[in-house]
């Protein structure tokens, strides 16, 4: 083992050619984010080729010899060292990207870039027609994905790697399972009460600036830092990285009938950006920058949504000032009945818009057609008739139209195939996390009460946000809470919550 000096000389080459990897990147995501906020339709064409070009040379300056032998003059850093994280994630993008032909990466950016608008346009119209046939090359592309990056049980184990390392499908089966026995007789039980419309509050008049307006006051006070960030329009929201913590941008989209969509979008993207921005800056342009995986990511961005965002502590502060910004909307609505009104449980068409309880069986929905599909028992064209039939089975609802079923979310345009589990994933962390950290500091949730959020930012920071990608997922939840993912805290919490509001 080579430590000291001659170790910082012998990583110097290697972790030069990262931060112009990471340059490389970074470039691509701004083209992303360009194309999803301010883009010209006109310019879809050219900028699938850009990103296509920049995907190629990303991937062919990992794969190259010069690449390896970087690595292997890296050696075996010190056991535990930032430097060890450095070659260990390096050397797993390097072996992985190995085994993808560059032309394989540039046919899938490229495929991704004209599929988004076009899902865009197939989403507007409602007409699945518009998106299948786009679809079908990600299908084709994903399944070759799949098997260039092998695996030893399921080709899905291969592409949800990608998003949660370690993590397998037979595992999530597990925890689905675990779920559906659950949730499913709560949320029957709840649906046979006597209906009462308790989201009325929530539809009116809402000005779209003082909607912005609110949740930028709410999200300056989780920690979200303005300097290095901004907020802008999307179609779907989503929250992006440039680099490192000096630039995390967030979008969302208005209704202005409508208070929820904005509101909880601006939490949960925030959510993810606040962790961005406290990871290390001198993690910066290494592969230690960036949340460790999109598990742990939307642990974030749920934790700041639901248990902290949909929480009577938190508005028994905010209510007041959200009243004042909408009072003929709000003036006569009480603080129970709003908090009541965003924690309606009602079985619903789209996800991003689904109460915490019946969340997870939108994605269980989609993991199950994911399946389906890379299995080849599902084509393109027989997914709006599948999903349909699940979204009655699981949830007792029936799409209106494909616009709000199939066509609802991004991810399948963009490729994101073994992504959708890792909400779930993430619903289950918020809580083990948000309980290690009351643990440590018994006063958060009057903190909360009081707009104050500064030991759970403390907590988050010093725990989950400043490691980055230094520890895998799973070492990273253990040095955390003390145990390994549990699904237990979450359903306790569930029934809990649920218990109190319905009387169950």
């Amino acid at each position: 083992m080579v430590t000291g000096e001659a170790q910082n000389q012998a990583l110097r080459p290697l972790k030069d050619r990262l931060a112009i990897l990471s340059d490389v990147r970074a470039a691509s995501a701004v083209l992303g984010w360009d194309q999803q906020t301010y883009m010209p339709p006109g310019g879809v064409a050219a900028r699938a080729e850009q990103l296509a070009t920049l995907g190629r040379l990303a991937h062919e300056m990992l794969v190259s010899d010069e690449t390896g032998t970087l690595l292997d003059a890296a050696g075996d850093p010190d056991p535990g060292s930032e430097d060890a994280a450095i070659v260990r994630l390096a050397r797993r993008d390097y072996e992985r990207a190995t085994k993808l032909p560059a032309r394989l990466v540039a046919e899938t950016s490229r495929a991704s870039s004209l599929a988004q608008p076009a899902w865009e346009e197939s989403r507007a119209a409602s007409d699945w027609s518009l998106f299948a046939p786009h679809l079908e090359k990600i299908l084709e592309l994903q399944r070759e994905t799949a098997g260039y990056l092998g695996y030893e049980d399921h080709p899905y184990d291969a592409l949800l790697d990608l998003y949660e390392p370690q993590a397998k499908t037979a595992w999530l089966h597990g925890v689905f399972e675990e779920l559906r026995a659950a949730l499913v007789p709560m949320i029957r039980e709840i649906s046979a009460l006597p209906d009462e419309d308790r989201s009325r509050p929530l539809y009116g008049s809402y000005d779209e600036a003082e909607q912005e307006r609110f949740g930028r006051e709410v999200i300056s006070a989780f920690g979200y830092d303005w300097t290095r960030g901004r907020q802008d329009r999307a179609v779907h929201p989503f929250c992006t990285v440039f680099g490192g913590p000096g630039d995390v941008r967030i979008t969302t989209r208005f209704d202005p009938g409508w208070l929820s969509p904005a509101l909880f979008a601006t939490f949960h993207e925030a959510g993810h950006a606040t962790y961005e921005q406290n990871v290390d800056p001198s993690y910066a342009r290494t592969p230690l920058a960036g949340g460790v995986s999109m598990g742990v990511h939307e642990s974030q961005s749920r934790l700041w949504e639901n248990l902290v965002g949909r929480s009577r502590a938190f508005w028994s502060f905010y209510y007041p000032g959200l009243q004042k910004t909408f009072p003929e909307t709000l003036g006569a609505v009480n603080p129970e009945a709003f908090y009541r009104a965003i924690n309606e449980v009602r079985p619903s068409e789209i996800r991003v818009e689904a109460d915490e309880l019946t969340y997870n069986l939108h994605i269980l929905l989609r993991f199950e057609l994911e399946l389906d599909l890379l299995e080849g028992n599902l084509s393109a064209s027989e997914l709006p008739a599948a999903w349909n039939a699940r979204m009655e089975e699981y949830l007792g609802v029936t799409p209106e139209n494909d616009a709000k079923g199939v066509l609802q979310d991004v991810h399948w345009a963009a490729g994101l195939f073994g992504y959708f589990p890792t909400y779930t994933i993430g619903n289950v962390l918020a809580v083990q996390l948000y309980e290690a950290a009351v643990e440590a500091h018994p006063d958060i949730p009057e903190e909360i009460g009081r707009g104050e959020f500064g030991a759970l930012r403390g907590w988050l920071r010093e725990n989950v946000h400043r490691h980055g990608s230094r520890y895998d997922p799973d070492e990273l939840i253990e040095r955390a809470t003390g145990r390994p993912p549990d699904a237990t805290p979450y359903l306790s919490y569930l029934k809990a919550k649920f218990g109190d509001l319905y009387g169950l």
